[in-house]
């Protein structure tokens, strides 16, 4: 099976199965504060072009203006119902219709937003030659990511200068043998990872 149909038939399959579950978070979004149930953002993708990426929206309307980077638990920004969703990656269910588009594949490097792209070096732009994914080496590495901000006085200098090579060094790793059977197995790292 090549990787394109993999993402296709699970994506379209995953949107059936968790169309229940992705109404109730929609309810539940809705209820709790104004405005949109998804969050719409430009990210960057495959060949450096921009495309927009789909999640439940877990902050209040606005608060992307006042920074990229959520800062853990006591981000005020982030409503309720949008800790519990980040905290168990839900929020990022609506990227299956990304999948499905072929903006993005279950598994491949996470999309940045242009800012930090911007930063990229000529060889870090490599990671730009396969489709950016829903999860990736990176995102099981710092699933806590919002956590390690937290604690530190300027959170975009620990991202930048020590979060985003890390993460970057891990995409290089995947991108050099690509392979449903390699995304299968992140799939599955992700999922447990999630559980502990």
């Amino acid at each position: 099976m090549t990787k394109r149909l993999f993402d296709i038939c699970f994506s379209l399959l995953g949107l059936i199965i968790l169309f229940p579950v992705l109404l109730v978070i929609a309810i539940l979004i809705k209820l709790e504060s104004k405005g949109s149930i998804f969050f719409r953002q430009i990210r960057v993708g495959k060949n450096n072009q921009d495309f927009k990426i789909f999640k439940f929206r877990t902050m209040f309307v606005g608060s992307d203006k006042k920074g990229l980077l959520t800062l853990g638990d006591n981000d005020t920004r982030v409503t309720k119902i949008g800790y519990f969703l980040r905290k168990y990656k839900l929020d990022e269910i609506p990227q299956l219709i990304n999948v499905l588009q072929g903006t993005m594949s279950f598994v491949g490097p996470r999309p940045e937003v242009r800012k930090y792209v911007n930063l990229y070096s000529k060889e870090d732009l490599q990671i730009l030659q396969v489709k950016p994914g829903i999860t990736d080496y990176a995102s099981i590495a710092f699933r806590d990511e919002a956590e390690l901000l937290k604690d530190t006085v300027d959170p975009e200098k620990l991202y930048i200068e020590e979060i985003m090579p890390q993460k970057i060094a891990l995409n290089k790793k995947y991108i050099v043998n690509p392979s449903v059977f390699t995304d299968i197995k992140i799939i599955l790292k992700t999922f447990l990872s999630i559980i502990k």
